[in-house]
């Protein structure tokens, strides 16, 4: 498996230099090649191949006074530039073909030199090297001082440096990591993911929703009130740029923090783990999205999934459209939608349910049933007998039935 490991990088200011001018470099290279192919393309010529286009915009480029300062980088961080906006290319057009998942990818768009966050890569032909006493040689920069937390478990393939938008650097090294199986349990995990709590569990553990952003959300309110009252193009815009910057990176940096530590946990506890798919894009265009955004589900579960992969655990997504917060787990009881102030309900069968909790152990039954059926296990709750009222059949009522489900699904 592939892994990143990030560290934090401390250059030199003849480093950042050398680093800035590099950036650059990459920008450029980027643009030019964006820009030959958009001109081909009105011309009605054929799209240039990746070869053409490199021997344009890099190897006759550096030969010309325009862009003889080319030369003054690593090559391979211009050819990586490169690689980037051939397989931005690859995406748009597979994706207007029909052939990528997910949502439509826009065309690539020209780099500017005012983006906040900057970043070049060095893979193994450019001979990058990490020096007996800790340090990151880079071809053309100089060796860079690192701050190592933890050892790389493997040789790294390639290595990006990035610059982040509060003016931090970091080296992210791209390792192939050798799997690391856990001991097994016998323990399996549902997870609801809600606002009031971040996470249930199905063995009725609720884990409370830190809220880093709004938690930030005075001190935020105070920089971006200052950043307003700067000057447009002045130094202490800039300054103030920054600030904002850094305050937003630390709400980051602690929420991931928190996410690996509590992913960590579950994936060690649980044998198999179990979440619903939700839709954070489209829950993210609703009123909550403030709160959406400051949860960070889809970090979150990639986590899961990412460790689940390589600790030899199970992971697995149910149905989005599964009525979980509507169905009684302990009959199976598929009862009426349920507006989110309601937040325990009691069944006709006589049992009362937190909302949350009996969702959380609908995911599991949903994920046993959807990984374990082919082998005959009953897993779902048993069928209880329909009231007379019920049991008629009644014309399109499977139709109506799966769009009022679809509909009113939380």
């Amino acid at each position: 498996m592939q892994l990143r490991y990030n560290y934090r990088v401390y250059p030199t200011p003849s480093e950042q230099d050398a680093l800035a001018r590099a950036f650059g470099c990459a920008r450029v290279v980027f643009n030019d090649g964006l820009r030959a192919r958009e001109q081909a393309h009105e011309a009605g010529e054929a799209y240039l191949s990746d070869g053409e286009l490199s021997k344009r915009v890099i190897t006759q480029a550096k030969a010309t006074p325009e862009r003889v300062w080319l030369g003054e980088v690593s090559a391979v961080v211009l050819q990586q530039a490169l690689a980037d906006l051939n397989i931005a290319y690859r995406n748009f057009l597979a994706s207007l073909a029909g052939q990528r998942k997910g949502r439509k990818v826009a065309p690539p768009r020209f780099r500017s030199r005012k983006d906040n966050r900057q970043a070049i890569r060095f893979t193994k032909n450019s001979r990058f090297k990490v020096l007996d006493n800790g340090r990151l040689r880079l071809p053309k920069v100089g060796d860079l001082n690192m701050r190592w937390s933890r050892s790389l478990p493997a040789d790294p393939s390639s290595v990006t440096v990035i610059k982040d938008a509060a003016g931090r650097y970091f080296a992210s090294f791209v390792v192939q990591a050798a799997d690391e199986p856990l001991s097994p349990v016998e323990s399996e995990v549902g997870i609801d993911l809600g606002l009031t709590h971040f996470a249930v569990l199905s063995n009725g553990t609720k884990i409370a929703a830190p809220k880093f952003l709004r938690r930030a959300a005075r001190k935020l309110r105070r920089l971006q009130q200052d950043l307003s009252r700067k000057q447009q193009g002045s130094n202490n815009r800039k300054k103030a740029v920054v600030k904002v910057a850094k305050a937003h990176a630390r709400v980051a940096d602690s929420r991931r923090d928190w996410q690996h530590k509590l992913s960590t946990q579950i994936i060690r506890d649980n044998q198999a783990v179990y979440v619903e798919d939700l839709c954070v894009v489209g829950l993210g265009r609703t009123r909550l999205a403030k709160s959406v955004h400051d949860a960070g589900w889809a970090s979150f579960t990639a986590m899961l999934e990412y460790k689940a992969a390589r600790h030899g655990r199970t992971f697995a997504r149910i149905d989005r459209f599964a009525p979980t917060s509507r169905t009684c787990s302990t009959c199976g009881r598929l009862d009426g939608p349920k507006p989110l102030n309601v937040r325990s309900w009691t069944c006709p069968c006589g049992v009362v349910h937190d909302r949350d909790v009996n969702a959380a152990i609908n995911v599991l039954a949903q994920g046993r049933w959807e990984s374990l059926n082919a082998c005959g296990a009953q897993v779902r709750p048993a069928p209880v007998p329909a009231p007379r009222r019920e049991a008629g059949i009644h014309p399109d009522a499977a139709r109506s039935t799966r769009n009022v489900e679809a509909i009113s699904a939380p």
